[in-house]
């Protein structure tokens, strides 16, 4: 058997958040569609929540439960992120570091050709060298934040958070790309230790000097600037695997949910509503939500708002909708406190523009189905998403204060009629479009997919990898 007809064994270990578990679930289905085998390694809980695999492909996709183990101060039966809120994240970190031994055991045992891990697990390069497993970090981040965080090397070069308000010096080309100064404060507490005794920015770093290769949820057409930039940055391969956009799965078995759902959507004008959510982790404050909600009521525009109160059971900090407001919007819109099939509504013909927190998989999401953006970002790389998008005028950034990063609900209700329907905001609707082929190409996907694959298949436990340069 030649090195191309031969299958590979591929486990995968993401972070416990669905924004991460997903698009590598997403990858996983692309790669056993090739008849590779994938070790899929989550919690019991987890796995138990991810989307029904395909019955063609269940086979070839191990789903692998690791019990995760007992954290003080993390509740009962929290195992990812949607299940705590923000202050709890830290302990459900240390307790995913905590399986490393579990990881370690399974890894030894399985002998994968071939280990994809996410930014969180710092310790994992090590086992999977000591071990002889070639092994990537699989980035479902851009390459822009990624470079945007330098390398291990500079990493002490920024002192201060307004550093980070600033495009990095290492950035050799002209960019706006960098936080404003009110997400600034929130990062640079990314860069101090927390409960798990080290910092996110450390575990990045460690991840990825530790790789052998960096796969980047990403395309040449989108980012080609950051995708070189990042290789200068790190001397080693950065392959580009395509944005993975999520298959719309028609089930014919429709739930009383969407179904009442899509009799709303159904009567409404085509491309006229804006469909509003911020992720399954991402909480506005009390006073955001007020302002998100009139700003909506007074845009006069349909809307379909899917909002989470609370991040697991052990959120006390409720959040509420202004008194009286989805009396005085019954017949302007709906919301929905709820899961929702994110998918089949945005891909309504009614659903015009997507206002969102810029987490990329929501941002795919929409392109896929050419829908226009408007940003309101909350943390992580939301705001280094947003200005990437605003650079390249795909998105419309809310206007918020600089400092303190408050906002109105008249620059909400302004924005969301510029990108919606005025002629203003044509530039933004008519990108949206563009963007679409780009998202949805399956052709230049699965080119990405086969080119990746070729490179697991030629590059099997050596002792070094060659450099291959994807800028050259």
């Amino acid at each position: 058997m030649t090195s191309n007809e031969k299958k590979l064994h591929i486990a995968m270990f993401p972070w416990l958040a669905f924004g991460h578990m997903i698009p590598y679930l997403e990858l996983a289905k692309l790669i056993a569609q090739k008849g590779h085998r994938i070790s899929f390694i989550s919690t019991p809980r987890n796995i138990d929540r991810l989307p029904k695999l395909p019955p063609n492909l269940a086979s070839l996709i191990d789903l692998v439960k690791l019990p995760l183990p007992h954290v003080d101060n993390l509740p009962e039966d929290a195992e990812a992120t949607i299940d705590v809120p923000s202050n709890k994240v830290p302990y459900l970190t240390k307790a995913y570091d905590a399986l490393e031994d579990s990881v370690a055991l399974f890894l030894k045992d399985s002998q994968p050709d071939w280990l994809l891990y996410d930014f969180a697990p710092y310790w994992l390069p090590r086992i999977a060298r000591e071990l002889g497993i070639p092994n990537a970090f699989f980035s479902i981040f851009i390459a822009a934040l990624l470079s945007f965080m330098g390398s291990k090397a500079l990493f002490g070069d920024r002192k201060n958070p307004e550093d980070y308000a600033v495009p990095p010096k290492w950035v050799p080309f002209p960019t706006t790309v960098a936080y404003r100064f009110f997400e600034s404060m929130k990062i640079f507490e990314c860069t101090k230790a927390d409960e798990s005794n080290v910092s996110v920015f450390f575990r990045f770093m460690e991840v990825l000097d530790g790789c052998d290769i960096v796969v980047v949820r990403s395309c040449m057409e989108l980012e080609p600037e950051w995708l070189c930039l990042l290789e200068d940055l790190h001397r080693k391969p950065i392959l580009p695997i395509g944005q993975l956009p999520t298959i719309v799965l028609n089930s014919e078995d429709e739930t009383d949910t969407w179904l009442w759902m899509k009799e709303w959507l159904d009567k409404q004008a085509k491309g006229s509503v804006v469909y509003v959510a911020f992720g399954s982790e991402a909480k506005p404050s009390q006073e955001e939500l007020t302002e998100i909600a009139l700003g909506l009521e007074q845009s006069k525009l349909p809307f379909f708002f899917v909002l989470r109160t609370r991040r697991g059971t052990a959120d006390t900090g409720l959040i509420e909708l202004p008194e009286g407001f989805e009396e005085r919007t019954k017949g302007q819109g709906v919301v929905c406190t709820n899961w929702v099939p994110q998918l089949k509504i945005i891909a309504h013909d009614s659903v015009g523009g997507f206002f969102t927190h810029s987490g990329w998989t929501s941002v795919v999401e929409a392109l896929q189905f050419g829908r226009a953006l408007i940003l309101l970002t909350f943390y992580s790389d939301q705001g280094i998403n947003a200005k990437v998008l605003e650079e390249k005028h795909i998105g419309y950034l809310i206007p918020r204060n600089e400092q303190d990063g408050s906002f109105t609900r008249d620059s909400v209700a302004k924005s969301l009629r510029l990108v919606m329907v005025e002629e203003e905001g044509k530039l933004y609707r008519d990108k949206a479009k563009e963007m679409k082929g780009l998202f949805v190409d399956r052709q230049s996907q699965d080119l990405y997919l086969e080119s990746f694959l070729d490179y697991l298949k030629t590059h099997q436990r050596l002792s070094k990898l060659p450099s291959e340069n994807i800028c050259s």
